[in-house]
């Protein structure tokens, strides 16, 4: 009995600790599109087009940092993903990855 709850206690210590590493990972910091780099402001323009842009985050995920301009493309949030160089990296659906993020801390 001991035994099984000293190997329970270390599964659940083990799993706190990679819980704060992941989440130690990613940072955001909301920013103003006037305080971006010029290259990575005409990237989100370009690629939100006539969508309403909602908001701006600075990220680092993995020690590299980006930029997120996070818009409203038919009535859904979603999230345009640009490097500091102004790269284009990708989007994708920022309420999807936010409730991804919101299960992987329960668990």
């Amino acid at each position: 009995m001991k035994t099984q709850n000293l190997i329970a206690a270390g599964i659940i210590s083990a799993a706190l600790t990679f819980g704060v590493t992941a989440q130690a990972k990613h940072q955001e910091t909301q920013v103003e599109m006037k305080d971006l780099p010029e290259a990575v402001q005409t990237t989100i323009k370009d690629k939100a087009g006539n969508d309403q842009i909602l908001r701006i985050e600075k990220e680092t995920r993995k020690g590299k940092e980006c930029y997120e301009a996070i818009v409203n493309k038919d009535g859904k949030e979603a999230a345009i993903q640009v490097d500091t160089a102004g790269k284009y990296l990708g989007t994708h659906d920022e309420k999807a990855e936010h409730q991804k993020a919101e299960n992987a801390e329960k668990y």
